[in-house]
């Protein structure tokens, strides 16, 4: 469908599928995943309030990277959730706007929260005598104002240019969100400046400076870790980059995969709702089995609320 207006006033989300019993399935499934995520991330975030051995620039950063997620989550998957309830699949063209610079930003200030907790992780292991004179309080805001503010400035030149764009071939998007990358594609006017500046920001400022910048961190925290003579000091120094490894891994893996996949629409589709599903829920999982802090905290304020109940 060939529009000849130069104004849209709204566009269609296909969604995931054009089966109505899989569109069900899939509802579930997410919204139980969700879910959670959310209460997961929730914790994380109430553990780290209340619990006064957690205000350290560490748990910190988790906190940063658990408000990310829960952000991240619900702007992506809410137009899921209230096309399946009321059936109407369209979205306002500032709404797709927004839903694709938010997806865009959550997505950058992801990967500068964990290089920072990889830097976090550098000085705790390389010069843990420094640690508090490094870490402080100050250079924790500054560290997380940073990454914040980059996020949101990297992607509003992507952002402003695509909303200038009036002209599209379609306002049928096969997709379940406004990909940024995909509506450039379905646009008529002239996007060389905006493929430059994919091309450039994508690649150099958003995954090949955090890759980098997270690898030479690890590098310099091996290289310390194979100097430390103890096989026990070995492993508490290597237990406590554990849970970030394990997040980093699986994210950079994640991002590795989305450029060798097909490029068929179902094959994105199904990339995507694992990005945005799967991988946010990994992050509290990993934090809260593999971090003894978090589990003891989590004990305290079970046996508390037990109490409390057994009182009433």
């Amino acid at each position: 469908m060939f529009l000849n207006t130069t104004f849209i006033e709204y566009f269609i989300l296909k969604g995931f599928s054009d089966t109505p019993e899989l569109q069900i399935i899939v509802f579930v499934i997410v919204l139980f995943i969700y879910l959670i995520t959310f209460g997961g991330n929730m914790t994380i975030l109430i553990l780290i309030c209340l619990e006064r051995h957690l205000h350290t620039p560490m748990y910190f950063f988790l906190a940063n990277l658990s408000i990310i997620d829960i952000c991240y989550t619900t702007s992506m998957l809410h137009r899921i959730f209230t096309s399946f309830l009321t059936g109407d699949e369209k979205i306002s063209f500032r709404g797709c706007m927004m839903q694709a610079f938010m997806s865009g930003s959550f997505s950058i200030h992801e990967l500068y929260i964990l290089t920072a907790m990889s830097y976090d992780r550098y000085v705790a292991v390389c010069i843990p005598l420094r640690y508090h004179l490094v870490m402080s309080r100050r250079t924790c805001l500054v560290l997380a104002s940073l990454c914040w503010v980059l996020g949101f400035l990297f992607i509003s030149p992507l952002s402003w240019i695509l909303a200038s764009f009036s002209c599209y071939t379609s306002i049928e998007v096969d997709h379940f969100i406004c990909d940024v990358v995909l509506l450039m594609k379905m646009t008529c006017s002239d996007i060389t400046v905006m493929d430059l500046l994919l091309f450039v920001e994508g690649l150099c400022l958003f995954v090949v400076s955090p890759f980098l910048l997270t690898f030479v961190s690890y590098i310099y925290i091996i290289m310390a870790v194979l100097k430390i003579r103890t096989t026990t000091d070995k492993r508490k120094a290597f237990y406590t980059c554990s849970s970030h490894l394990t997040v980093v891994i699986i994210l950079y893996t994640v991002n590795i995969i989305q450029y060798m996949i097909p490029s068929h629409p179902d094959y994105k589709k199904l990339y995507t709702l694992i990005n945005t599903v799967l991988v946010p829920l990994l992050n509290p999982l990993i934090y809260s089995l593999k971090n003894k802090d978090m589990k003891n905290a989590l004990r305290r304020r079970s046996s508390c609320c037990n109490i409390s109940i057994s009182l009433i």
